[in-house]
């Protein structure tokens, strides 16, 4: 039996020393992110925590936030926004992706649908009129 990885970017390798050196902030910070809600880092079965590159990044973006003048509390809500706008950028490519083919088979289904005329057409003339 083989045992599935994380996508290398997933992986949990850093110890919090390196991850700290990593994000330019001290190894104490990354606790008080955590406590915060900020970062989730794994944990290793004896609880040490380990951070992946994806955690990097997210440190580095915090970092970021907070250089523009934003608290913790703020950039929590920052990020909770940005994930979510994320989420929905993805949910309406989806379903402009759905959208339109929904709407290429309507089209496809009403072309069947009809006849070549015959005979030419005749206009239509209005009674209560002498020409059209």
């Amino acid at each position: 039996m083989q045992i599935s990885q994380p996508p290398d970017g997933a992986r949990a390798v850093y110890v919090i020393s390196v991850a700290a050196e990593l994000a330019g902030v001290h190894a104490q910070t990354l606790r008080i992110y955590e406590r915060k809600g900020l970062v989730e880092p794994a944990r290793t079965p004896g609880g040490s925590r380990r951070y992946s590159d994806i955690d990097i990044s997210l440190l580095r973006r915090i970092q970021e936030l907070t250089n523009e003048g934003l608290n913790l509390v703020g950039v929590k809500k920052v990020m909770d926004l940005e994930q979510r706008i994320s989420r929905l950028e993805t949910e309406i490519a989806s379903l402009e992706t759905s959208t339109e083919a929904s709407l290429a088979e309507v089209h496809r289904q009403y072309r069947r649908g009809l006849v070549p005329l015959q005979q030419p057409p005749v206009p239509w003339l209005d009674p209560k009129r002498k020409q059209f």
